[in-house]
């Protein structure tokens, strides 16, 4: 429920706010940062081992930004 209102939100200011689009982008990046976290600590656990922010990030790639900013709108 939370999350469908941050989404009309988000698309309320996309449209309406000169700095909309910067903002969109943000939420998106955060949101596949979240996933990505969430699914690497799931394979440490299993695997035994640390994950670091560091190797999160070097695994995003530009694909799964536009799915999360498709999935979002």
């Amino acid at each position: 429920m939370v999350w469908a209102w941050i989404r009309m939100v988000m698309m309320v200011a996309v449209v309406l706010l000169p700095g909309g689009f910067p903002l969109l982008l943000a939420y998106v990046s955060l949101r596949t940062l979240r996933n990505s976290w969430r699914r690497a600590q799931e394979e440490a656990l299993s695997d035994g081992h640390q994950v670091t922010l560091r190797e999160v990030v070097s695994t995003l790639h530009f694909k799964e930004l536009v799915r999360e900013a498709r999935a979002s709108l």
